[in-house]
């Protein structure tokens, strides 16, 4: 039937040969070596998970063993990620100055060192100088990991590979809880320390394997290395096409002259190693560059202010508290890093498809529902404590998994998708770092602090003042933060920049891109 009436009209039965105006681009298989960069720059972030997830168990052994208070526990559970905000803020610099690739190496070296001096740590203050020195390594690595990820990733895939830095936060998480669960069993002074220097293993393994591969295609160029840049802009692109855009933003962002096409050049000193960039970030920003800080900043803010280290951190603490059995304490915990580790592949898949936005939304809404069920099963069981009410119990757990699952798929890998890609380059490396500064503070902050909280308030209490932040930050993002999925970085520097205005632009970006996209009788007319 389609044979005899491309006849009748005049055609041959043969198929007609697509005419690219009128059928859209096909989808780019996924680019393999960018992914391999990703992988090897993301495993970084196991450093951190490992730390916070060995450390929920390890801290009841320390206790016991150094005979410390709950304020030193407190501290010395949470000071890690207020020294990591020395490692955030000296990263920007160091990889400016020294490259992204060597950087990692760095940060790979310092939390080896860490890990050794926490596993020999023969007391209190010797422990605490292992947590400083680790606490700089996790502060480099949780900066550069998504910076790195995000100038190699071709735009297909930026938020794919770009929620890797938060997948192996996880796998770093459930490989603590495992090692808390496999070490429980050893001598109380020999079990806590194995705990913590275990971590030189994998530190030692990345500041190798970082090595393979390729330096950031965005330092290649700050350095003048066009011909290097280029050669890893083409492995890394999806189309040579893409590989020259790409290279041509970045030389604008650079200073560097389009029409300049030689291997090596001199680029503008004020563009080598970050100068005026903190003016234009923090003294004189643009309207659109004061409203990214606000988004990246928040983003980082709420993350963690939603109560996700409480959480993680003390797991025990809040399942002995709902009615666990001591001895299936470590095991409970173990399940919370494997539902976390699960659910943040929601987010790797599908945050190109659906979008950071509506994922945000959707997961901050669900921790807001599961933070006011914890809260209350917590209280209801503190009421009742001799009665053992099963169903509270069970809500809890429930509840625990339920919110843990929803951060991950969601606001916990998205929070370093949206502010690694929103900078522009130039800034990139001291905006992403002022987020991890303000993510860390936080979650120092929150950790710290939680256990005299809800002594103050009562344990249920503290997950409903969680709940209560969490609801401003489903605010803050409906209000300030537009979707960013596929947009490039011109479009990006217009959508911001209008604060709670943008949806207009918005608007017009997706009307425009229609325009494009589907509107190809414009693009098979011949005018000439």
């Amino acid at each position: 039937m389609a044979d005899r009436k491309y006849e009748e009209n005049g055609f041959s039965g043969e198929t007609p040969t697509p005419i690219p105006a009128f059928d859209p681009p096909p989808k780019p298989k996924r680019n393999k070596f960018a992914l391999a960069c990703a992988i090897l720059a993301s495993m970084t972030s196991i450093l951190l998970g490992y730390d916070i997830g060995v450390m929920s168990g390890a801290g009841i052994f320390i206790k016991e063993d150094l005979k410390i208070s709950d304020v030193q526990l407190e501290i010395v559970m949470g000071i890690l990620n207020i020294y990591s905000l020395l490692g955030s803020c000296a990263a920007g610099c160091t990889s400016d100055w020294i490259g992204r690739r060597y950087t990692i190496v760095l940060a790979s070296v310092i939390f080896f060192a860490g890990s050794l001096l926490m596993g020999f740590a023969v007391n209190y203050a010797f422990l605490m100088v292992g947590r400083f020195v680790a606490g700089i390594a996790v502060g480099y690595a949780l900066m550069i990991a998504p910076v790195y990820t995000a100038e190699v990733s071709p735009a297909s895939s930026r938020g794919f590979l770009t929620s890797f830095p938060e997948v192996f936060i996880n796998i770093g998480i459930l490989l603590g809880y495992v090692s808390n669960v496999a070490l429980s069993k050893l001598p109380t002074h020999l079990g806590w320390r194995l705990m913590l220097g275990i971590g030189a293993i994998p530190a030692a393994f990345l500041a190798i394997a970082v090595l393979a591969m390729p330096e950031s295609p965005r330092w290649l160029v700050l350095q003048g290395r066009l011909g290097d840049a280029k050669r890893v802009l083409d492995k890394t692109s999806d189309s040579e096409q893409e590989s020259q855009v790409r290279l041509a933003d970045i030389k604008d962002a650079a200073g560097i002259p389009p029409d300049c096409h030689n291997d090596v050049v001199q680029v503008p000193k004020r563009s080598s190693h970050g100068e005026g960039v903190w003016k234009d970030l923090l003294l004189r920003p643009t309207p659109a560059v004061r409203h990214i800080l606000i988004a990246g900043v928040g983003i980082h803010f709420f993350q963690q202010t939603s109560g996700i280290d409480a959480v993680v951190l003390y797991s025990p603490k809040i399942f002995e508290k709902a009615g666990i059995n001591k001895s299936h304490l470590l095991l409970a915990t173990v399940a919370v890093g494997f539902i976390k580790t699960v659910s943040i592949l929601v987010a790797t898949f599908f945050v190109d498809r659906f979008g950071r936005r509506k994922l945000l939304l959707i997961s901050i809404g669900g921790m807001i529902v599961s933070l006011a069920s914890l809260g209350t099963s917590l209280m209801v069981i503190d009421r009742f404590k001799e009665d053992k009410l099963a169903w509270a119990v069970a809500l809890a757990v429930v509840s625990v998994l339920a919110f843990v699952a929803m951060f991950s798929m969601g606001l916990g890998p998205i929070a370093w998708i949206y502010s690694s890609e929103i900078f522009p380059l130039r800034l990139r490396a001291q905006g992403t770092g002022i987020g991890v500064g303000v993510n860390r503070v936080m979650s120092g902050v929150i950790s710290m602090t939680f256990i005299s909280l809800y002594k103050a308030v009562t344990i249920g209490g503290a997950f409903l003042i969680f709940m209560a932040v969490a609801v401003v930050g489903w605010l803050f993002i409906y209000l300030l933060l537009p979707e960013t999925r596929g947009k490039t970085l011109e479009e990006m520097q217009s959508l911001f920049g209008g604060f709670f205005r943008w949806r207009p632009t918005m608007r017009e970006l997706e009307k425009n891109a229609d325009v494009n996209g589907n509107g190809q009788v414009q693009l098979g007319v011949n005018h000439g």
